[in-house]
């Protein structure tokens, strides 16, 4: 829980924030599925991203990443989910003639398989309250490279279980992809970091006694 001041008719007041909570017993580190042999038949890597597809997710950034990624090292793109911008991803990535290396898979009921058949998640968004599938995808291990908004600072330890780079930044991103792809040892310590600070921080039985806390106080007034 976090508290922060806010100034209201020149009367200060504290507003409790508390975050959001994963299942980290449903989301959590697994061998890959069977699903891997689809998404890299040739045992390439793999980046993820899950969203609306939205304008404001920048689904688009994460092919232009792909391509600079893939560029250097073999890599797959796995888009879940579905949305406005769905055909004009899928037009980018022919048009960079990358049709093969992307799989929109759609909407999807469980993502642990996906997650964990995967290497990076990928968040480029240009607004993002808290980063709930930022925070599903640490959970399982998965390190995760992000723009610096919204909430995406408060999980993402820099150069620990993640990275952060400035929204529209596709160059840095790619950069940070390419370096924990390349390094075997530092992607392995990443996603170690990367459940540890799901358990340590955002689980159920971290933060359910926060709401009932909070709960507790307000029935009392």
């Amino acid at each position: 829980m976090r508290e922060k001041t806010e100034t209201n008719y020149n009367t200060k007041k504290e507003i409790e924030v508390i975050p959001n909570f994963v299942d980290i017993d449903l989301f959590k580190p697994a061998p890959p599925a069977s699903v891997k042999c689809h998404i890299a038949p040739n045992n390439e890597k793999v980046l993820v991203h899950t969203s609306n597809f939205r304008p404001v997710k920048r689904v688009q950034d994460t092919i232009r990443i792909l391509e600079k990624v893939n560029n250097v090292i073999p890599t797959n793109l796995i888009l879940v989910g579905d949305g406005p911008e769905r055909s004009d991803c899928e037009r980018l990535a022919r048009d960079l003639g990358l049709q093969k290396k992307v799989l929109f898979l759609g909407k999807q009921e469980g993502l642990t398989d996906i997650l964990n058949s995967s290497d990076i998640f990928l968040l480029p968004s240009q607004s993002e309250s808290f980063g709930l599938a930022a925070l599903e995808a640490l959970s399982c291990g998965v390190p995760v490279i992000s723009s610096s908004v919204g909430g995406l600072p408060e999980l993402i330890n820099q150069n620990e279980n993640g990275f952060i780079a400035e929204f529209g930044d596709i160059d840095r991103m790619a950069k940070y992809a390419i370096d924990l792809l390349t390094n075997e040892k530092k992607m392995k310590r990443f996603s170690e970091n990367a459940r540890k600070s799901v358990v340590d921080t955002y689980s159920a039985e971290k933060i359910v006694p926060m709401y009932e806390k909070y709960y507790e106080k307000i029935l009392s007034q």
